[in-house]
């Protein structure tokens, strides 16, 4: 009688199996025709788990979209609301039955990397892991007004709502990576972070995970049983850099092929000469900002005793020139963002109302709250406090480094004193979550919804979370709702303008750039297209063809 393999074993032996039995892959060093070579991504982190429900790390997600889809995809628009611009990835097709009630339609070629044919039983399954509380998805929140989903057939996929809004569709379509229910099923929820699972998925993409090198690589190769169509580069390889200017001389010294995010006109003019790499400029998916923390430093429960006036925050705000920092740091590769949102949001409304760069104003503001220079030493005080404070800055970003030097100057030249604090990134985030801090310098990748970011990060929604500031106004929370329940995409547009103005109005940060982003690829690499929301969701469509080949193509490690 055989003898049963262990659950753990079986998946391990599964994965192996996988790894060496990919067609093409990594491990052989010839190519098929057009479907050759290595492109080798350089990044400033490491992952944090390549399980798409627990996924937080951008680069955890560039990896991970490679290897899981979702049902469908969005278009080169950007455009979340109503479904007509989106793409088919693992649904062919879809319709509504009712207002509240949408249909998916699997493609039947679909297929996970074991063989395993993708159900509507796993869309079920993915939909019940990513609100399950012992999961404890971040992605939970963003699928509350989807009431259920179940399957109707192998191939149907049934989603009920409990409302109607505009970004009904792109919920339901984008928010999960559909997840393999037959190899996941059997694992206790509450371990998922910790399971083999997520440092050697399994998914229905084009690329296969082959291998994790913890702190070095991570190598995915291409599936050639693809059901969309055989990726054409057939090895992928991220490598991780401890900054930004290590990555760029890795780019330029040949040692990597592409880079999604140069950073500073400077970062660029470097890398525009070296001859074998091109320059692809596109949408920037990010903001930052100046944030002001309007609760006390290292406690929630009192004003901060600065920025808890809004007067006092307006007055700041006033004093800063967002136009010449932008000039002075990126020069005209950016754009001063009208509200907490990146360029490619499709709420981007440059007539926006915002407070205007004014130092008179704002010292006669100022001196109106008791702020007054009562020493001579140049630095306003009140009641014998000095109106000083401290700003966070992280220091991997050269570009906020920059910005917290020239804030500096800007805030003294109105009686501010700004001492500025440099702080590795996961310190930051720790001090930033538990309000220990006075003033920040934050930057985010926001989701593409705005009803979803700006929720998280400046409602009440995202105390403890993303809401670093404790921004709290309910005449802005109803504005909010109001905007993320509006009907079609121009009142959603006139909604979203009028809750913008009231945060603008109140000050609780300053919003200071919207970077024009600009990726390198090396020049090898044909048929390249960077989509702003995810830089490198389009690579299966990349080519490297036969007579552009270099030694790292034909090598069979990184």
């Amino acid at each position: 009688m055989p003898t049963a393999v262990p659950p753990l074993r079986r998946f391990a032996l599964m994965v192996a199996l996988l790894v060496l039995g990919v067609p093409g892959c990594a491990r052989r060093s010839g190519c098929a025709g057009d479907y050759c070579g290595t492109l080798v991504f350089v990044t400033g982190s490491e992952p944090d788990i390549l399980l798409p429900p627990l996924t937080q790390s951008s680069v955890g997600r560039d990896i991970h979209d490679q290897i899981f889809l979702k049902l469908a995809d969005l278009g080169m628009s950007m455009n979340t609301v109503g479904d007509e611009d989106f793409e088919p990835l693992l649904a062919r097709r879809w319709e509504w039955n009712d207002p509240r009630t949408l249909v998916f339609h699997l493609d039947p070629r679909a297929h996970w990397q074991d063989g395993q044919a993708v159900t509507a039983g796993d869309v079920a399954f993915t939909f019940d892991a990513y609100t399950d509380p012992k999961v404890a998805s971040p992605s939970a929140q963003d699928l509350r007004w989807i009431g259920a989903v179940t399957a109707r057939d192998s191939l149907t996929a049934v989603f009920r709502f409990r409302r109607r809004y505009p970004e009904m569709f792109y919920d339901a379509a984008c928010r999960m990576r559909i997840l393999p229910a037959h190899l996941l099923r059997s694992l206790p929820r509450e371990g998922w972070r910790t399971a083999p699972f997520g440092r050697a998925p399994v998914g229905s993409g084009p690329y296969r995970f082959v291998a994790w090198k913890a702190g070095e690589t991570i190598e995915l190769a291409a599936d050639s049983t693809f059901f969309l169509g055989r990726p054409h580069i057939r090895r992928l390889i991220w490598r991780s850099a401890p900054d930004l200017q290590v990555a760029i001389s890795q780019l330029i010294a040949n040692q990597a092929d592409a880079l999604e995010f140069l950073g500073p006109p400077d970062n660029v003019r470097r890398v525009r000469a070296a001859p074998q790499l091109t320059l692809y400029p596109y949408k920037s998916s990010n903001y930052a900002y100046l944030g002001f923390n309007l609760v006390a430093n290292g406690d929630a429960a009192r004003p901060h005793p600065i920025f808890g006036d809004r007067d006092v925050r307006r007055a700041l705000a006033m004093s800063v020139d967002r136009a010449h920092l932008l000039q002075s740091v990126f020069g005209d590769l950016g754009k001063v963002p009208p509200g907490p949102m990146p360029q490619l949001s499709w709420i981007w409304d440059p007539e926006t109302r915002q407070l205007p760069y004014d130092t008179a104003q704002a010292a006669r503001l100022l001196a109106a709250r008791g702020w007054r220079d009562s020493d001579g030493d140049g630095i306003r005080d009140r009641h014998g406090e000095k109106l000083a404070f401290r700003l966070l800055v992280p220091t991997t970003s050269s570009a906020r480094r920059q910005y917290a030097r020239l804030l500096q100057e800007q805030l003294r030249a109105v009686g501010a004193e700004v001492e500025i604090d440099e702080v590795e990134n996961s310190v930051l985030i720790d001090r930033a979550r538990g309000a220990k801090f006075d003033a920040v310098l934050g930057a985010w990748n926001p989701d593409l919804s705005p009803a979803a970011s700006i929720a998280s990060t400046w409602t009440r929604a995202g105390f403890g979370g993303s809401n670093w500031l404790r921004y709290a106004n309910p005449e802005f929370e109803r504005q909010v709702e109001r905007a993320s329940t509006a009907g079609g995409r121009d009142a959603a547009r006139a909604a979203w303008r009028a809750a913008i103005e009231t945060l603008n109005a109140d000050a609780p940060a300053v919003f200071l750039y919207s970077p024009d982003n600009v990726a390198a690829v090396h020049s090898r690499v044909a048929d390249v297209r960077i989509r702003p929301d995810s830089w490198w969701a389009l690579v299966r469509t990349w080519r490297i063809p036969a007579d552009r080949l270099i030694d790292r193509d034909r090598a069979s490690g990184p």
